[in-house]
C-alpha cells in the first residue's frame, strides 16, 4: 500500500468514525442502562394534587406512594414482575416522591433530604434511557451527590437534592437521540419545577442545575430566564446553543467532561432538518463555548457521580455555592 492509498485509507476510516459518531450525536446515551419504553403497562393517572408547599409536601409524598402502589398492583396484575418490583420500590414509606406518573416509560421526581427547610438544592436532570425500569441507577448518583452535599456543607448549611425523572427521555438507539425534540417539549416541565421549588423553599434558597448528557440539552433549554444560580452541564454533547451566553441566563454556566468520556468524539454540528434540529452544536468545554471548565476527573460517562471522584466533588461545591473551591480543568 503507497502513501497515497495509505493517506485515503486514513481518511476513510476517519470517515466512518465521524459517521458513526454522529449517528449517536448528543451523548444522549446519559447511562449504560437497559429497558425499553413499554407503553402497554397499565397504570392509573398521577394523583391530583395542588401545587407542592412547603405545608403539603408531606402529603403529597403520600398520595404519590400512594399512587406507586396503585401502579405496582396494576403492573403485577399484567404480569410484568419487573416494573411491580420497581414501582413497588417507590411506594416505600421512606420514599420522598413529588411526582410520580407509572404509565408508559414512567416519570418521578425524587426528594433526598428536608427540602422545605434546604439551603442549597441540587437538581439532577437526566440523559436517554432513565424510566422507571431503569431508575435505581439515577437514585444512586442522586443518593452519592446527597452524601456529598452533607459531608462538603458548611456547619449549619442544609442541602436537598430532587432526581427529576420529568420527561420521556429518548432511547439510546433512536432518532430522538439526535435531535432537540424531546428536549423541547421537556422543558417547560423543568421550569415548572424550579417553579414548585421556589414556592416551596425559602426566598434565600440556592437552586442549581445538574445536567447529564442529554439532560444537558434540556437545561439549555430550559434556561432563559430561570430563577437558578448555576447550570453545571456534565458529559454534554452540547446544548443546541453555540455559546453559553446563548442560553440568556444570568447563572454561572459550567462544563465538565471526564478524560474517558466518549462524547469527546461526537461531532459538534447542528443542522435544521425537516423541521427539526439535528445535533446540538459547539462543545460546552471548549473555549468558544465560554462556559466555567471544571475538573471533571479521568472517568467515563457513566462516572461523574462515582463516590470520591473529582467530577463528584465539584459537583457538590458548585451545588453548595463554594465556587472558589471548585478546581478546574
Amino acid at each position: 500500500m503507497g502513501p497515497g492509498t495509505t493517506v485515503r485509507w486514513r481518511r476513510r476510516v476517519s470517515g466512518w468514525r465521524r459517521a458513526g459518531c454522529a449517528a449517536l450525536i448528543a451523548g444522549a446515551v446519559a447511562l449504560p442502562l437497559s429497558g425499553a419504553a413499554r407503553p402497554e403497562i397499565p397504570a392509573p393517572p398521577p394523583a391530583a394534587l395542588a401545587a407542592p408547599t412547603a405545608a403539603t409536601l408531606e402529603k403529597a409524598y403520600a398520595a404519590n406512594r400512594a399512587n406507586a402502589a396503585e401502579a405496582s398492583r396494576m403492573a403485577a396484575d399484567h404480569g410484568d414482575r419487573h416494573r411491580a418490583a420497581a414501582d413497588r420500590a417507590m411506594a416505600d414509606r421512606s420514599r420522598r416522591l413529588l411526582a410520580f406518573d407509572g404509565r408508559g416509560a414512567g416519570l418521578a421526581t425524587e426528594v433526598f433530604g428536608d427540602l422545605a427547610r434546604a439551603d442549597r438544592v441540587a437538581v439532577l436532570v437526566p440523559g436517554s434511557d432513565t424510566g422507571l425500569d431503569t431508575y435505581g441507577r439515577f437514585r444512586a448518583t442522586a443518593l452519592a451527590l446527597h452524601r456529598q452535599l452533607v459531608a462538603e456543607a458548611p456547619a449549619g448549611t442544609r442541602t436537598a437534592v430532587v432526581a427529576w425523572l420529568g420527561y420521556e427521555t429518548p432511547g439510546t438507539v433512536s432518532t430522538t437521540v439526535a435531535t432537540t425534540d424531546r428536549a423541547d417539549r421537556a422543558a417547560p416541565e423543568l421550569r415548572a419545577l424550579v417553579g414548585d421549588l421556589r414556592r416551596i423553599t425559602g426566598p434565600g434558597t440556592r437552586l442549581a442545575l445538574l445536567c447529564h448528557s442529554y439532560g444537558s440539552v434540556v437545561c439549555a433549554r430550559a434556561a432563559d430566564g430561570l430563577e437558578v444560580a448555576d447550570i453545571a452541564l456534565v458529559g454534554s454533547p452540547g446544548t443546541g446553543a453555540d455559546t453559553a451566553a446563548g442560553l440568556h441566563s444570568e447563572a454561572r454556566v459550567w462544563a465538565g467532561r471526564g478524560a474517558e468520556d466518549w462524547v469527546e468524539h461526537v461531532p459538534h454540528v447542528s443542522a435544521d432538518l425537516f423541521g427539526t434540529t439535528v445535533g446540538f452544536g459547539t462543545d460546552p468545554v471548549s473555549p468558544a463555548f465560554g462556559a466555567r471548565v471544571f475538573d471533571a476527573g479521568d472517568g467515563g460517562h457513566s462516572d461523574y457521580f462515582d463516590p470520591g471522584s473529582r467530577s463528584l466533588t465539584n459537583l457538590a461545591r458548585i451545588a453548595l455555592g463554594e465556587t472558589t473551591e471548585v478546581t478546574h480543568a
